[in-house]
C-alpha cells in the first residue's frame, strides 16, 4: 500500500487503518482468530492499528497486545483512546488529568508496550477544562509514554479551542482528529475537515461503512438487521425516518457502485480516501472474510463522474441521520440548559 502522511507528524501510515473495536466480546471473542486477522492485515501492508480502552472493556487492547508481541513493534503505528466509562468507579472516565494519567498506564499494560504512537481523547468532556486535558497529555508525551496526541469526534469549534489553548499555554497540541465519515455521514465536510487542513492535522475517519449500512447487508429484500441495533437504536431502528432514508439511499448507492463495476464496500471506502484531508480510513472487520473484502479499496480511484453522482444522491456536508454524528453537545440534549425556569 502507498503510505500517506499522518498530518504533519512526520509519521507515514497506510491508507487503511485496522480498527480493533470488533476484537473481543463486542464482536469476535476468539482471541486466536482475532490475532490471525491482525497479522493478515499487517502482511497485506497495513501498518496502522487503532483501538480504545473501552472496546470490550480493555479486551481489544489485550488482543492487540498479544498480536504485536510476536512481531516487530517498531514497524506498527499504534493508536488507542481514552474517555469512556471503565468499571464502576465514577472517576474511571472522562478527560481529567487524574483519569488520563491512570488509564494510559492501564492501556500500556494491556497493549504490552512501553509507548503509544497516538493517544486520542475519545470524545469531548464538557465538565473538564481542555487545558487540564492537554496538560496531562503533554506530560505523557514528555515522559516518552506517548508520541503524539489526537482528538476523536470533536466539533470544529472545540478543535480550534484546543489548538489555541495549546499555543497560548505551551501544551502539546492535537495532531490528529478521528471523526465519523462515510457516504451517508458527510457533515464533517462542512467544517471539521477544513479546520483540520488549516491546522495540519491528520484525519483518520471511523466507520467508512457507516456502521455496516454500506457493507452490503442492507437493502431492498435483505434482512436489514444489525447486531448493534439494540445498543444504538437511533442509528439502526428502521421505524425512524432517518434510518428509513438511509435504507433508500443504500439501495441507490449500491446500484451506482454496480454500474461502475465496484462493490459497495470498495466504493464506500474509496470515497472516504478520495478527500484530500484524509490520512487513513479505519476499517473494523470482525472476521477474516470481512477484512479480505475491504483490502482492495486502498487501490481504487473514483472518477469525477462517479463522485458527482454520489454528490447528487447525498449532498456534500450533510448527515442523512443526525444520530450518526457520533457526539452532540449537552445543550441540545438537556432542556435545563436551554430553559431558564425549567424544573
Amino acid at each position: 500500500m502507498k503510505l500517506h502522511n499522518l498530518g504533519r507528524t512526520g509519521v507515514k501510515v497506510s491508507p487503511l487503518c485496522l480498527g480493533a473495536m470488533m476484537f473481543g466480546e463486542w464482536g469476535n471473542p476468539d482471541h486466536d482468530d482475532s490475532i490471525r486477522i491482525i497479522h493478515r492485515a499487517l502482511d497485506a501492508g497495513i501498518n496502522f492499528i487503532d483501538t480504545a480502552d473501552v472496546y470490550s472493556q480493555g479486551e481489544s487492547e489485550t488482543i492487540v497486545g498479544k498480536a504485536l508481541s510476536s512481531i516487530d513493534r517498531s514497524r506498527v503505528v499504534l493508536a488507542t483512546k481514552v474517555h469512556a466509562q471503565m468499571g464502576d468507579d465514577p472517576n474511571s472516565q472522562g478527560n481529567s488529568r487524574r483519569w488520563i494519567i491512570a488509564e494510559c498506564e492501564n492501556s500500556l499494560r494491556r497493549l504490552g508496550t512501553d509507548y503509544i504512537d497516538l493517544y486520542q481523547i475519545h470524545r469531548p468532556d464538557e465538565g473538564v477544562d481542555v487545558d487540564e486535558t492537554l496538560g496531562a497529555l503533554s506530560d505523557l508525551v514528555h515522559a516518552g509514554k506517548v508520541r503524539n496526541i489526537g482528538s476523536s469526534t470533536f466539533p470544529a469549534e472545540q478543535i480550534v479551542e484546543a489548538q489555541w489553548i495549546a499555543e497560548r499555554r505551551g501544551r502539546e497540541r492535537f495532531r490528529t482528529e478521528q471523526p465519523p465519515y462515510s457516504l451517508l455521514v458527510r457533515g464533517i465536510e462542512r467544517d471539521v475537515l477544513p479546520t483540520c487542513v488549516d491546522y495540519g492535522m491528520g484525519v483518520i475517519p471511523w466507520s467508512p461503512l457507516a456502521g455496516g449500512w454500506l457493507s452490503g447487508r442492507f437493502g431492498v429484500g435483505k434482512d436489514n438487521s444489525s447486531a448493534r441495533a439494540a445498543r444504538i437504536p437511533a442509528r439502526y431502528d428502521l421505524s425512524l425516518p432517518g434510518n428509513q432514508r438511509k435504507l433508500e439511499l443504500v439501495t441507490e448507492l449500491a446500484e451506482v457502485a454496480a454500474s461502475a463495476g465496484l462493490t459497495l464496500i470498495d466504493m464506500a471506502i474509496a470515497f472516504v480516501l478520495e478527500h484530500p484531508a484524509i490520512s487513513s480510513a479505519i476499517i473494523g472487520p470482525r472476521t477474516m472474510e470481512q477484512l479480505e473484502s475491504q483490502l482492495s479499496a486502498a487501490d481504487i480511484v473514483l472518477d469525477a463522474a462517479l463522485l458527482d453522482r454520489i454528490d447528487e444522491i447525498v449532498p456534500p456536508g450533510t448527515n442523512v441521520n443526525a444520530a450518526d454524528a457520533g457526539w452532540s453537545p449537552s445543550v441540545l440534549a438537556k432542556p435545563n440548559k436551554r430553559r431558564r425556569h425549567y424544573r
